[in-house]
């Protein structure tokens, strides 16, 4: 979500009298400060002044080292492909392609079962003022260098009706699609078994997501999956129908500008996690023991199953703080409601 979302987005939770709490600048850098990820969990930082709106990252299996991102709302129809520095090392643009408002990224394949880079136009800060959104598709180059490529779209729908949605993910087993949706009672969609580029394809509810959700993805192994809001991080266990399962446990997340994207390393060992703004540091988080890929890169099974060993050691420091974030929210609007009408008793007399 761009700045301006952001503006829309407190405009219509006042409209609807949701209780918030709104940092200024210097709240928000004093919170960073103090609570960020140590400086050696910073995987790379974005300084390329082109990238000011990072709002969905993809690591590249096919590239070792390179992960893909690209700007919010308002941008041009280009990914960037970043070296582990962060230094961008090509730009590819889609031919064909209309950039309203991207939100996420994530790899697939196409047709034909080659790589390819998927990009969500799937944001709508009015809540329903577009019929339908985009996703498009470009092939993943073998030769990793600037060029533009053409791009393949899609349709898509709820069969819900219009939402706002930032979280784009793809199961790296069933190539299937999925989206959440960024509600205080979100959801998660599937799409269907095979995207046709006439016509429209239907999104269908299969579960409950976050509050709030920013961003998502799948792990490369397909056994989690992980959805993000602006407060932290959710690890899911994905069952056998290749939907996202369980709640397994919350993962802390650094305070950011604007958090608004996670992937998994191409390795599947951590995750990373940027933000929205200019010269955002991307930090990598180390995944539990038992959520990263097995060596022979199946599902654990027998005694102590990762699903069992994540739930128990889940301390849910995420659910933790958005619960003191939404009590310091409805404190502030008491607070602000009780001002305003003892405000408005002195006046009148």
């Amino acid at each position: 979500m761009s700045s301006r979302g952001g503006v829309r987005l407190v405009l219509a939770l006042v409209a609807a009298g949701g209780p918030m709490l709104v940092l200024g600048p210097a709240a928000s850098a004093a919170s960073a400060s103090g609570m960020a990820a140590r400086d050696d969990d910073v995987a790379f930082t974005i300084k390329d002044p082109r990238i000011n709106e990072s709002s969905g990252l993809a690591a590249s299996t096919r590239h070792p080292g390179i992960v893909y991102t690209h700007n919010d709302s308002g941008g041009v129809p280009k990914i960037y492909a970043l070296d582990g520095g962060g230094r961008v090392k090509a730009v590819l643009t889609l031919g064909g392609a209309g950039a309203r408002d991207w939100e996420a990224m994530a790899l697939g394949r196409d047709g034909r079962g080659r790589p390819a880079i998927f990009v969500a136009d799937i944001g709508d800060n009015l809540g329903g003022a577009w019929p339908y959104v985009t996703i498009y598709r470009i092939p993943e180059p073998t030769r990793l260098r600037s060029q533009t490529l053409h791009a393949t779209a899609f349709k898509i729908k709820y069969e819900d009706g219009p939402r706002n949605a930032e979280t784009f993910m793809i199961n790296p087993r069933t190539n299937r699609i999925f989206i959440a949706s960024k509600q205080f009672g979100g959801k998660v969609y599937e799409g269907p078994a095979k995207l046709r580029t006439s016509g429209y394809n239907t999104m269908r509810k299969v579960g409950d997501a976050p509050a709030m959700a920013t961003d998502g993805a799948f792990s490369p192994d397909g056994r989690t999956c992980v959805i993000r809001t602006y407060f932290g991080a959710r690890l899911y266990s994905v069952g056998p129908d290749g939907r996202p399962g369980k709640s397994l446990k919350s993962i802390n997340t650094p305070f950011q500008a604007q958090g608004e994207s996670v992937t998994y390393t191409a390795d599947g060992n951590a995750l990373l996690v940027g933000s929205e703004g200019t010269n955002q540091p991307v930090y990598r988080l180390p995944l539990p023991d038992e959520a990263r890929p097995s060596p022979s890169g199946k599902a654990a099974t027998g005694h102590g199953g990762s699903a069992a060993d994540i739930e128990k050691s889940d301390r849910d420091p995420a659910g933790t703080r958005m619960g003191l974030f939404l009590a310091l929210a409805i404190a502030a609007a008491v607070g602000y409601g009780l001002l305003r009408r003892r405000g408005g008793s002195s006046k009148g007399g």
